[in-house]
Order: C-alpha cells, then structure tokens, then sequence
C-alpha cells in the first residue's frame, strides 16, 4: 500500500530538500550522498503514483503535489512529535486526557481562569529531554502538562450521571439528591441561594403580596432542562397544568426571563447585577426554593471500581465516600494514584477563594487567592 512508503523519515527527506533548495544542500545535511537521496525520491514518488519534483530546472523544484505533500507530511510531523512528547508525559504522572463536567449554574468565568492557569503550568521536561527541549521538540517553555482538558456542561442530575457513568473523571457542583456509588470521592463546595424574579413588566412585578402557587399557575415558568439521559430527570418548582418554557442552559433561562418570556427562581449570583440594574424584579412566593448545596466529586481509581458500571446509575453500589483512595466494597483492590493533573484541580478546589469564586463569581475582577 502507498502509505507504507509515508515513513517519517520520508517525510523527513521532502522537509529537508524542500528547506535547502537542492538535493545536494540536502544530501550533505542528512549526511548521505545525492544519487542515494535522488534514489530515495522515485522510490516514493513511484509508490504514490506521481511527480513530486520538476527536474527540468535543475533545482528541487517541487510540484502541485510535492507542496501538498509536504505540508501534510509536515503537519504528521509535528503530530508524532506531539505524540512521543504526551507519551513521555504520560509516563511522569500526567493523564492524556482529563474530563471535568461542571454543574451549568456555577461561574463560568472562574472555570476558565483555572483551565488557563492549568495550561500556564510547565511542569520538568520529561526524561530524554535535551537543551530545554523535550524528546517530542517542543520547547518545554511551551509544553504545559501535556494533558488535553474536556470540559462538560451539565444540569441537575445530569452532571451526576457524567461521573458515575465514566464520562467525567472530575465532577464541579454536584448536589446532594443522591449518594455516591463506590468509587466517588465527594468534598463540599458550597451554598447558593435561589430568588424568584420576573422583568419589571412581567403582570407579577405588580403584586405585592406573596405570590401563591394558584396565582404562579396561571403564568409560563422557565426551566432548564435536565441534562440526564439515563438517571431519573429532576424537576424543580414547577406546578402541574403550568405552561413550561424550557431552555438548555442557565444563561438561556437567564436571557428568557430578562425578556420577559416566562418566570422562575434564578441563582441569586446569576441574577445579581441585573436586579441591581434594574431588569430584574425579586418577588415574594410562597412556594420557596431552599438554598442548593454544592460538592465536587472524582473517581477514585481502582481495578475494581463500579464507575462505568451501568448498576451504578441506579445507585446499587452505595460505597464510603468519605474515604480518600477506598472504593467502599469489600475486598476491593488498593486505589490507583490520582493523576498529577486531577490533583492539580483538586488542589485548587480545595482553596476557599475557588469554591466562593466558582459559587459567587459571574461577573467583576478576579478574586484574590483563587
């Protein structure tokens, strides 16, 4: 097959003679002689069935197809680099891939700030690395951990079945519907109150009393969806036979209400500098919505974890929790080392000032010690 003659080091060669200009300048780089660099040439170009170089110059003058070729090979060039490179990291304690699924009502502007301190890292060269250059050529000043980041917006029960399903090593505002399955590890994040608000020309702005469930009937409520596919969905302050207008995401519930399209309880954060401004109204119901406690949660690794096991949706395998590194069954396998980027996460998670940025934080200046 033609790709078997797409070796790196032929692809190595059309860098090289396309970089110099001649197969001479590019024979002495590669330390060969030209007649075995220009043997080399046909080789390939006869297995892909095509000419790479117009000769006829007398420079290695390089055809519509050579110039593609070179930038393809080029481009796999710099992919097997990059491989080699997350390979060695990989090996130091870094995981290829980290997947943290994020509850839709915390800030997304703090998550952010922490993927860009994360990508900021520059954690020691790997092993082989020489002249502040890692094995895989890239400068190690620009490595960062080598670790590709996935993030996951979830509602409600949704971001819980994110972990317990294998999607998500890294849940971020997970309520206390539901205990953990063996093999979560659980911390606290925080409290966020709930307000009803309406637009200031929405018919409730009007009432002065407390609103009853038998006046909130009679008006559309906005609701975001539950993002659960298999765990059962939850449902939050919505009254049978009421008109529902349900969205995806909070800010879309945000955006509704500030548009006068339905009404609702919103996280008070979240509606914080708009009832200041003025677009929104607070009201007063009867029918009140308690304060959401927030955790974080990972997988604990394990041989013989439940995660990924579909009995763990239906909360079968109920575990210690609390225990750093147990996975609650008896018998179990010792837990597998948390990876250095999951306890990177970890580590800043368990400062106060991220918890009370991640709950608070939807708009204004970065706080300080986060």
């Amino acid at each position: 097959m033609s790709r078997n003659v797409l070796t790196p080091d032929a692809l190595t060669m059309m860098d090289v003679i396309a970089r110099t200009g001649s197969f001479a300048a590019a024979a002495r780089e590669m330390g060969k002689v030209p007649s075995a660099l220009t043997y080399s040439v046909r080789q390939l170009e006869d297995a892909l069935d095509v000419l790479l170089f117009d000769r006829r110059s007398g420079q290695a003058k390089l055809t519509a197809a050579g110039i593609e070729l070179l930038h393809e090979g080029r481009r796999l060039l710099e992919q097997l680099d990059a491989v080699a490179n997350r390979v060695k990291r990989v090996a130091t304690g870094w995981e290829t891939q980290l997947t943290i699924a994020v509850d839709d009502a915390l800030s997304r502007l703090t998550v952010f700030e922490l993927c860009e301190d994360f990508y900021a890292l520059r954690p020691p060269a790997p092993t082989g690395a020489v002249s502040g250059h890692p094995a895989g050529g890239v400068p190690a000043d620009a490595a960062g951990p080598g670790t590709r980041l996935r993030l996951r917006t979830e509602v409600l029960a949704g971001t819980w079945e994110a972990l317990v399903s294998g999607q998500a090593d890294l849940d971020i505002g997970v309520t206390h519907d539901r205990a953990p399955p063996a093999g979560v590890k659980v911390e606290p994040l925080g409290t966020m109150g709930f307000v009803f608000a309406v637009a200031p020309h929405h018919p409730l702005a009007a009432v002065d009393e407390s609103i009853t469930d038998a006046m909130l009937v009679r008006h559309r409520a906005v609701a975001v969806a539950d993002s659960a596919h298999r765990l059962a969905p939850v449902t939050v302050n919505l009254l049978p036979g009421q008109d529902v207008f349900t969205v995806p995401t909070m800010q879309a519930k945000l955006e509704a209400q500030l548009r006068c399209l339905g009404c609702g309880f919103l996280p008070e954060p979240v509606a914080r500098e708009h009832i200041a401004a003025g677009r929104l109204v607070v009201k007063s119901v009867e029918r009140t919505r308690p304060p959401a406690t927030f955790s974080y949660a990972w997988r604990v690794p394990s041989a013989r974890s439940s995660i990924g096991d579909p009995r763990a949706l239906d909360a079968g395998l109920i575990g210690d929790a609390g225990v750093a590194g147990g996975t609650g069954k008896k018998g179990s396998s010792r837990s597998a080392p948390v990876g250095l980027a999951l306890r990177w996460w970890l580590d800043r998670l368990a400062r106060p000032a991220t918890r009370l940025a991640l709950l608070e934080r939807h708009a204004g200046p970065r706080l300080q010690g986060f």
